[in-house]
């Protein structure tokens, strides 16, 4: 009976045994595991924040600075003028008659412009001559008798009075006349015609008949500032920028420099002699001057809009062969257009960046964007 009983409890122990170890075995299954998620976990983790790490190229655009030529200008504004113009006026008085030209019509010196009525200079002049034909004859009368004392010298004198008078009436009648055919002072263009046919002219009035311009070649008057009367001097070179004409750029000299300053204004006057070979100037044209003061050659070139001022100095991104953006400091000089003259910082073959370099740091790596 004891025999069973032995039995009994080693069979209850081994099975004991046999599910401690399942236990084990399940717990082992399960750390496994979990250190295998862990570990699979760490490395995702440590894959994002490599993708974070990655330096994005920051997009801009680029130019390069060249070498050429450039100007120190004094810039400000005028209107071009003729340099010949006449306001016509009639000489002498009457209705009239004919009008030979049109405003925009081409005429030469001596040009009949208009006409006015003739007749009653014409019979002026008949009249005169006739005067002068009497006076003449009465004259050579008197002549042949005072040289043998028979005429007295009042006599005589007063005679050749007369034929004086006479002649210079003749002479008044005669240029009366002429200036009923109103002609051209000058050669140029009919700028404006006021007169009309039936109209009175009087002689000398202060309305004008006729504007002629003559702009082969016109002027441009400027007033600068005292201070720059050192710096301007005759056949100095300027540029105009004609805004009627799509902003075409003429060349001009200086003509002339006012010797006097203006007390009101602390200006001089500078008249600038403006080429119109083409013809297509006109008077009245506004225009901007730049005043050439002295132009440097092969100058180192930059874009106005690839400096950015940080502290308090000049500074432009150079792009290298890498794709990095390098801070530079540069000093400038003459500024035209939109160019500047650098100085100091730069050799002449860089690449800059113009656009997109405001929030640009230094070393920073770009994309360029414009090829």
């Amino acid at each position: 009976m004891n025999a069973p009983t032995s039995l009994n409890v080693a069979g209850s122990m081994n099975n004991k045994f046999k599910m401690a170890a399942l236990v084990a075995l399940l717990s082992s299954v399960v750390w496994l595991n979990g250190c295998g998620r862990a570990e699979a976990t760490k490395t995702e983790s440590e894959i994002a924040e490599e993708e974070a790490q990655k330096v994005i190229p920051i997009p801009v655009e680029v130019s390069l600075v060249q070498k050429g030529s450039i100007s120190s200008n004094y810039t400000t504004t005028a209107v071009l003028e003729a340099k010949e113009e006449a306001f016509v006026v009639g000489r002498a008085s009457g209705i009239i008659e004919h009008i030979m030209v049109e405003e925009g019509d081409y005429v030469e010196k001596g040009q009949i412009l208009a006409k006015l009525e003739p007749q009653r200079y014409e019979l002026n002049l008949r009249r005169a001559q006739a005067d002068m034909t009497g006076i003449e004859k009465e004259l050579a009368k008197i002549n042949k008798v005072y040289h043998q004392k028979l005429v007295s010298d009042d006599i005589y004198d007063k005679i050749t009075a007369q034929y004086e008078s006479a002649k210079a009436t003749l002479a008044l009648a005669q240029l009366d006349l002429k200036e009923a055919t109103i002609v051209a002072p000058i050669s140029g263009y009919i700028a404006e015609r006021n007169a009309k046919v039936g109209n009175l002219t009087e002689s000398f009035q202060r309305e004008r008949m006729f504007h002629i311009v003559q702009q082969k070649e016109l002027y441009g008057i400027v007033y600068l500032p005292e201070k720059e009367l050192s710096k301007v001097h005759k056949d100095q070179k300027a540029s105009l920028i004609i805004t009627a004409l799509n902003d075409k750029k003429i060349n001009a000299l200086v003509e002339r420099i006012s010797p006097v300053i203006d007390s009101k204004t602390g200006t001089f006057k500078v008249t600038l002699r403006v080429p119109n070979k083409d013809k297509k100037l006109m008077a009245g044209m506004f225009t901007q001057v730049s005043l050439n003061y002295n132009t440097r050659d092969n100058a180192t070139l930059l874009p106005k809009k690839a400096m950015l001022a940080l502290d308090d100095t000049i500074n432009v991104f150079v792009v290298d062969n890498t794709g990095i953006a390098n801070k530079v400091a540069i000093k400038t000089g003459y500024q035209e257009g939109d160019f500047v003259e650098v100085v100091e910082g730069l050799s002449g073959n860089e690449t800059v960046v113009i656009t997109g370099h405001q929030n640009l740091k230094d070393k920073a790596l770009v994309n360029v964007v414009n090829g």
